[in-house]
């Protein structure tokens, strides 16, 4: 089951560079969708061992061996980086737009490889698993946003209509036992799977080392590391505070997010739409999956993005998502709750008198699906949030 993805046309459009680079964590449909928006380019996958083998022996040989008309795609590539060093020399010495097509799922890794070796020469863009507008436009959105959360938004557990508890196990024994170890020598792997849940038990909240490292009987270092290694494969993102223009008066540290909540809630030991519900992680869960969603709409518009929070030093102010479009800041309040309730726009209200700006400018995401617009701000629903940032990148280019 081929599931489109909204990234398939800033491929397209990639293709003016002599090497395209697209990285996300495993599973989230790299390989599929370069093979079906390139599906001239002959396809290697450097997992293989026998190809792996050939290509190392003789980089330039393979090259030249399977130079074609269209193309080659190299699945996850960072198991040969070296490769880079040769795709520079082609590309320098032949004017060929998209020829090379790379897939990646270490990001710091691969993203330092490639702007050493192919600075210039190299579009790089990413692929989460399916966003809201993706399942909605594939008719494969569930009706609520629990169940959403449970699910995830990994391709297969749609195409292949795995469960939750079937896939996602799977996924973290697989992640465990291999990607984790090829970054880093972990000497006891039940002790970095504690670590994911602790993490896991801190979704949402301002990121503290110290206390998970002490948690998980780990030292600091370590615990700075695993959480690098968690960041470089796509599990987990740290989302910066926005404290530009607002002096000492804001806190200054990242909160911590899963790029997927249906891997979550496996660490949370969550099985089922009910459970979300009535679980203390819900709000966490929810503020989790519209801001993962956020960073979805923009990687799949082509762009970097652009996602802050926002709470003062003494935590009586705090804005769930601050969405930075240059000339101005659109606050977004997260509330999981399905029934739309006053207290809403209380941070709306006060952070907009602090900044000097509209409340009617800001937004209230929240778990119903109404959509209102007050004075104190904007109101829409879960799945109204899928297409906000696309919406909001329109309005930009139209003023």
């Amino acid at each position: 089951m081929f599931i489109p993805r909204d990234l398939d046309q800033v491929l397209k459009r990639f293709a003016k560079f002599p090497v395209i680079v697209l990285l996300g964590p495993r599973q989230s449909g790299k390989t599929t969708l370069v093979r079906h928006t390139f599906s001239n380019h002959l396809y290697f996958s450097l997992e293989d061992p026998a190809t792996l083998d050939h290509i190392a022996k003789d980089p330039q040989g393979f090259l030249l061996e399977h130079d074609n008309q269209y193309g080659i795609i190299f699945d996850e590539f960072q198991y040969f980086p070296q490769l880079l060093s040769y795709l520079q020399i082609i590309s320098d010495n032949q004017d060929r737009p998209g020829y090379f097509v790379l897939t990646g799922s270490q990001n710091f890794l691969v993203n330092q490889a490639v702007t050493q070796s192919l600075a210039g020469r190299a579009g790089i863009l990413h692929l989460l698993p399916l966003s809201i507008h993706e399942a909605k436009l594939a008719q494969l959105l569930p009706e609520t946003a629990q169940q959403l959360i449970i699910k995830g938004g990994y391709p297969r557990t749609y195409a292949k209509d795995f469960a939750a508890t079937e896939f996602y196990p799977a996924y973290i024994n697989t992640y465990v036992e291999r990607d984790a170890r090829q970054l880093v020598n972990i000497a006891n792997l039940r002790t970095f799977r504690q670590f994911m849940q602790l993490c896991a038990g801190r979704i949402g909240q301002q990121l503290n080392i110290t206390d998970i490292a002490t948690n998980c009987g780990i030292a600091r270092a370590t615990a700075e590391q695993w959480l690098s290694i968690l960041e470089a494969s796509y599990i987990i993102f740290l989302l910066r505070p926005y404290f530009n223009n607002f002096n000492k008066r804001v806190n200054k540290m990242p909160k911590l997010y899963f790029y997927d909540t249906g891997l979550a809630c496996a660490l949370l030991g969550i099985q089922s739409a009910k459970e979300v519900a009535l679980s203390p992680f819900r709000g966490p869960l929810f503020e989790c999956l519209i801001i993962t969603d956020f960073y979805k709409q923009y990687y799949n518009l082509g762009f970097g993005s652009q996602l802050y929070y926002w709470r003062d030093k003494n935590g009586r102010i705090e804005v769930d998502c601050l969405i930075d479009q240059g000339l101005k800041l659109v606050p977004v309040e997260i509330k999981s709750g399905a029934t739309i309730n006053s207290d809403f726009f209380d941070s709306l209200q006060q952070w907009s008198e602090l900044a000097g700006v509209d409340p009617a400018s800001g937004y209230i995401v929240y778990g119903g699906d109404s959509e209102q617009k007050r004075t104190q701000g904007h109101v829409i629903g879960w799945e109204k949030a899928g297409a906000l940032i696309l919406e909001l990148e329109g309005n930009r280019e139209r003023d």
